[in-house]
């Protein structure tokens, strides 16, 4: 099977998704061994350099792992960009749900493992934000994403402050579709403003290192806009 790109990096990418598709498709199974660089360069026709960048590619997506001396052995065919596209496809409520899931487990292990630099950053965030608040509590129109890049900052600082490895680097990339959702909610008079005391009470009780406290503000702090999500759903909006 020849493949033709322009380019030398076009001619990788072009590689990297005819094996994806491949292993998607289950030509070879977790477990097996792929074949070597010299076999499947002669089956697709490009360099043995390409073949090389190609299975990194796969390697660093977490569906391919080398082993020294052994070879290259399939660990998942489920290419983990497909869960991160329907993450940004999902619609707000779904986006809710998962940050529920997320952060409140994120704010318990914080209450208990969170050090004095995490809450700093969290006050940072929430200060920054309060400043871009009028008298309502809403931000002016003009730093709508501004002010949602502040949420998103404290919301981070909660989860990092976890010191979960496994939990950051999921609400890392998740992070992109919480801010979306967000900042749409935020030009949207029939969702609930973001109410700073309601985030300082989650601040505070990791601050006290009560887990129990730190989740159960959690949920309440977001079930607000899930509340109201539910109630335009049910109106037909």
């Amino acid at each position: 099977m020849a493949l033709r790109a322009a380019g030398r990096q076009s001619l990788v990418d072009t590689v990297v998704e005819a094996l994806r598709s491949q292993l998607t498709a289950g030509e070879w199974q977790i477990g097996d061994r792929i074949p070597t660089e010299h076999t499947l360069a002669e089956q697709l026709q490009v360099g043995r350099n390409t073949v090389r960048e190609a299975v990194r590619v796969l390697v660093h997506a977490g569906m391919l792992r080398s082993r020294q001396g052994e070879g290259t052995f399939v660990v998942s065919t489920t290419d983990p960009g497909d869960l991160m596209r329907g993450v940004q496809r999902a619609g707000i409520r779904d986006v809710l749900e998962l940050r529920i899931a997320l952060e409140a487990e994120a704010a318990r292990l914080a209450a208990l493992r969170h050090r004095p630099a995490d809450l700093e950053r969290m006050r940072a965030a929430l200060d920054a934000q309060a400043d871009l608040s009028d008298a309502d509590g809403r931000p002016d129109s003009g730093n709508l994403e501004l002010y949602a890049d502040h949420d998103i900052a404290f919301h981070k600082a909660v989860v990092e402050a976890a010191h979960n490895t496994a939990l950051t680097a999921t609400y890392g990339w998740f992070s992109s579709s919480v801010r979306e959702a967000l900042v749409s909610a935020l030009d949207d008079q029939a969702m609930p403003k973001i109410v700073h005391d309601d985030h300082r009470a989650v601040m505070e009780a990791i601050a006290a290192g009560d887990p129990e406290a730190a989740e159960r503000a959690t949920r309440e702090l977001l079930e607000k806009p899930k509340r109201a999500v539910e109630a335009l759903l049910d109106d037909g909006r």
